[in-house]
């Protein structure tokens, strides 16, 4: 009995720490990767984006929606610089990343949702949508929701459609009731910030990574505890949701771009970027050759043709 009441005051004090250090670690990320942009209020939660107004007439902005474990940063570190003055550009922390509140915008349609909200307090009328990965979910559900809001779509990498098997062990771990809350609390971030540099580089491979990506995509911030289990509800969510929601896909009518690697080994493109030129009429696909799960990057050179093509 005493062997056991030690081994327990050991891993009290083992989680104490963790626990610790991971309140401290999020006030570290947060100090280094604070917001960028403006809050809107929206049905009583906070959506934190990012506005880039227009140097060029035109009343057709472009939104941006990034994917799993990300927030406006990773595309606007894409886009920014290249559409600057182009167009008006809005980047936007999907609910519940980076510095959105959640909301109870827990499924891509509901994400849409607040979109369109932002969009109706902007006064913007039409939108080139661009999704990448687990955003392209919220961008597909979108257009089929509110098609008169639309212009036109450009989905990369997209992650849209049922696929055989599940997810990685620690969405669902984390996203579990209790248990989410004990990982997420204590072991996350020290196991999160020390594989960081290999878990960015592993999603471009077998592109290289752009060496100052982490810092320029603010990465870390999805290591904070809340913003995690946010993320791996979306993540383990995503099947169910695109099971039941895909069909409706062929309801799609505006212009469509599909852009893709063919060696992405995390979103299969033969799935979700052939499903999406199938389901909507008159989607063109291109798969680039040798490229990964980063064709915002990657591929940018031809992402920012095709926006520009749709803005005229």
């Amino acid at each position: 009995m005493k062997v056991l009441t030690t081994i327990l005051m050991v891993l009290l004090i083992v989680a104490a720490a963790l626990f610790a250090y991971t309140r401290w670690q999020v006030q570290q990320i947060e100090a280094k990767y604070p917001p960028v942009g403006q809050f809107a209020s929206l049905s009583g939660a906070k959506l934190h984006y990012f506005d880039v107004a227009a140097e060029v007439d035109g009343d057709t902005a472009v939104m941006f929606v990034h994917g799993a474990s990300g927030n406006l940063n990773d595309q606007r570190g894409a886009f920014e610089g290249a559409l600057q003055g182009t167009a008006r550009l809005i980047f936007v922390d999907r609910p519940g990343l980076g510095y959105s509140e959640r909301g109870g915008a827990e499924t891509p349609d509901l994400q849409a949702k607040q979109y369109k909200l932002l969009l109706d307090e902007l006064k913007i009328d039409k939108v080139v949508l661009v999704g990448h990965s687990l955003g392209s979910a919220s961008v597909a559900a979108f257009a089929v929701l509110y098609p008169d809001r639309v212009k036109a779509l450009l989905f990369l990498a997209p992650a849209t459609h049922p696929w055989p098997g599940g997810v990685n062990w620690y969405y669902d771990v984390a996203s579990w009731p209790i248990i989410g809350n004990l990982f997420t609390e204590t072991i996350l971030a020290p196991v999160g910030m020390a594989s960081l540099q290999q878990g960015a580089k592993s999603v471009f491979e077998p592109d290289p990574m752009p060496a100052d990506y982490v810092d320029i995509s603010a990465t870390p911030l999805v290591f904070r505890p809340a913003v995690f289990r946010n993320n791996a509800r979306d993540v383990a969510g995503l099947l169910e949701f695109v099971t039941k929601f895909s069909p409706r896909y062929k309801e799609i009518k505006a212009p469509t771009l599909v852009i893709t690697g063919n060696k992405d080994d995390i979103v299969l493109p033969s799935i979700h970027s052939v499903g999406l030129e199938r389901d909507i009429e008159g989607a063109e696909l291109i798969v680039l050759d040798g490229v990964g799960h980063k064709p915002d990057y990657v591929g940018r050179d031809k992402a920012v043709s095709a926006i520009k093509a749709f803005l005229k």
